[in-house]
C-alpha cells in the first residue's frame, strides 16, 4: 500500500546537500561472506518488511509507493546511491566484502531499533543458510509472520489532544569545534573503541549509571577538562526510543527523541557517581509521557510549518531555517538502541558498528552492544585528535579497560532527491 508522508518529512526536507542523514550497520562476521546466500538472505529480509520495500514517488505530494524490484546487493564496502537505478529505487541496500556485512538506510524511513529489526531477520536466514545451522525463531520477524497494522501505521501522524508546545528557547550549547578553533572538514573521521560488556556494566552498577548516561557523562568531563572556562554550558543529546510511550512497539518510523543532560556547575563539583545519577535523573524527568507529548507537540509544530510551505523550494528553506535556529543547542550526541539480544547469530559476528554523521562541528558517539562487548563508534566531523584522546584518558582514569580498535574514515551512502541533481 501507499504511505503517506509526516514523520519522515522533517528528514527529507532538512537533507543536507553534502551530508545526507543515512544510517549505516557494518557487521564483520568470523569467516568471510558468502554471496548465494547473503543474496538468498537479503531477498526473503526484504519480503518480511514490505513497508521498508519503497520508493519516493510525487503525485502532488511525496509518498512511499510500492517497490516491487529486487533489493540491491553489491559486492562493495561503498555500497551504492539509493533511490537510484544503482539501488533499483530503494531507500535501502545491502553490500558485502571479505568478511564485512553493510546496511545501508535512509533514516527518514527507520531508525536504529527499526534497522536492528532488519538486521536480526538478515542474520537468521544468512545463517541457516551459510552454516546449515538451526537458530531461535523467538524475538526475530519472518517471512510468514502475520504483519500487524501497528507495523505500518505512524504513531506520531496518529496523535491528537497533544499538549501546546513548548515556549522558550535552549542557551547555546558549547561547540567542540569553535571552542577548539577547529574546521568542520568534509573527511568524517570515527575512532572505534571497545569495551568488555560485563565490566563496564559493573562500572555503571557500581557508579549509578547506564551506558548511554555513563558516556554522556564521560565525554562531558573530558569537554569541560579541555575548555573549563568555555561561556556555553556542555550539553549531551541523548537518543531517546519513544515508542514506549506512543504505547506503538512495533511502529517502524524514525521514533527517536532527545532528552538533554547538561553539566552545569552544579553538577562538575559532585563525586563521579552522584553525577552519573544526576544524569539518569535528568533523562528520567524528560521521558515521562508529559515531556515527551510535549516535545513530539513540538515535532509536529514544526512539520507543519514545512508542510505549510506550497513547493519544495519552500519547504527546504523552512527546513533549513529550523536546522539553523538548533544547530548551537548540543555538544555531542549519545545513541545506544541497546543490546541486539540475538546471542546465537552474535557468535557468529566479530565486531560491529553503526555510522552515522552529526551536524554543525558536533560529536556523535553511537553505542552497539554485540557479543559480550560493547562498540562505541567516536564520530567526528575533524581530524584533530583532541576530543578523543581527553575521553581516552577519563577511561584510564576511571579504571575503564578499553581496546582502540581502529581510526576509519566514516563513508555513508548517498541518496537522490529530486531537487537534489
Amino acid at each position: 500500500m501507499d504511505q503517506k508522508l509526516f514523520t519522515e518529512l522533517r528528514t527529507l526536507y532538512s537533507l543536507n546537500w553534502d551530508k545526507p542523514n543515512m544510517m549505516r550497520i557494518r557487521v564483520r562476521m568470523c569467516d568471510l561472506v558468502e554471496e548465494a546466500p547473503m543474496r538468498h538472505a537479503a531477498a526473503q529480509t526484504m519480503e518480511r518488511y514490505p513497508y521498508l520495500c519503497v520508493e519516493l514517488k510525487k503525485d502532488g505530494e511525496y509518498y512511499l509507493a510500492p517497490n516491487p524490484r529486487p533489493v540491491t546487493v553489491t559486492h562493495s564496502l561503498s555500497g551504492v546511491k539509493l533511490n537510484t537505478a544503482e539501488s533499483n529505487y530503494h531507500l535501502i541496500s545491502f553490500s558485502y566484502f571479505d568478511d564485512w556485512v553493510i546496511l545501508d538506510i535512509y533514516h527518514a524511513i527507520t531508525d536504529g531499533t527499526g534497522a536492528y529489526e532488519v538486521l536480526r531477520t538478515f542474520l537468521y536466514y544468512y545463517l541457516s543458510e551459510r552454516y546449515g545451522v538451526e537458530l531461535s525463531k523467538e524475538g526475530v520477524r519472518l517471512v510468514g509472520d502475520v504483519i500487524a497494522q501497528e507495523e505500518w501505521d505512524d504513531p506520531i501522524a496518529k496523535l491528537t489532544d497533544l499538549p501546546a508546545p513548548s515556549g522558550g528557547q535552549l542557551p547555546k550549547a558549547m561547540i567542540p569545534t569553535k571552542s577548539a578553533g577547529l574546521k568542520e572538514e568534509d573527511q568524517v573521521t570515527v575512532y572505534s573503541i571497545a569495551l568488555s560488556e560485563s565490566e563496564f556494566m559493573q562500572f555503571n552498577v557500581k557508579n549509578n549509571g547506564s551506558p548511554s548516561t555513563m558516556v554522556s557523562l564521560l565525554l562531558s568531563r573530558a569537554l569541560y577538562r579541555l575548555f573549563p572556562n568555555d561561556p556555553d554550558v556542555i550539553r549531551i543529546t541523548v537518543a531517546v526510543n519513544q515508542r514506549n510511550i506512543l504505547k506503538a512497539p512495533l511502529a517502524h518510523q524514525n521514533l527517536v527523541g532527545a532528552a538533554f543532560l547538561e553539566y552545569n556547575e552544579n553538577i562538575r563539583v559532585l563525586p563521579l557517581d552522584q553525577q552519573a545519577a544526576s544524569y539518569r535523573k535528568m533523562v528520567f524527568a524528560q521521558t515521562t509521557e508529559e515531556m515527551v507529548l510535549g516535545g513530539l507537540a513540538n515535532q509536529n509544530g514544526l512539520t507543519q510549518m514545512i508542510i505549510s510551505g506550497k513547493s519544495d523550494e519552500e519547504r527546504i528553506a523552512t527546513a533549513g531555517m529550523i536546522d539553523e535556529m538548533t544547530k548551537d543547542f548540543t555538544s555531542a550526541t549519545v545513541s545506544y538502541v541497546g543490546k541486539m539480544n540475538y546471542p546465537e547469530a552474535e557468535k557468529y559476528i566479530r565486531d560491529f558498528r553503526i555510522w552515522t554523521r552529526g551536524t554543525g562541528g558536533t560529536i556523535v558517539i553511537e553505542i552497539s552492544a554485540v557479543g559480550g562487548r560493547f562498540i562505541l563508534d567516536f564520530i567526528q566531523p575533524f581530524s584533530d585528535p583532541i576530543f578523543i584522546n581527553a575521553f581516552l584518558k577519563e577511561l584510564d582514569e576511571n579504571g575503564i579497560t578499553y581496546e582502540l580498535q581502529d581510526v576509519m574514515v566514516l563513508e555513508t551512502p548517498d541518496v537522490k532527491l529530486p531537487w537534489r541533481e
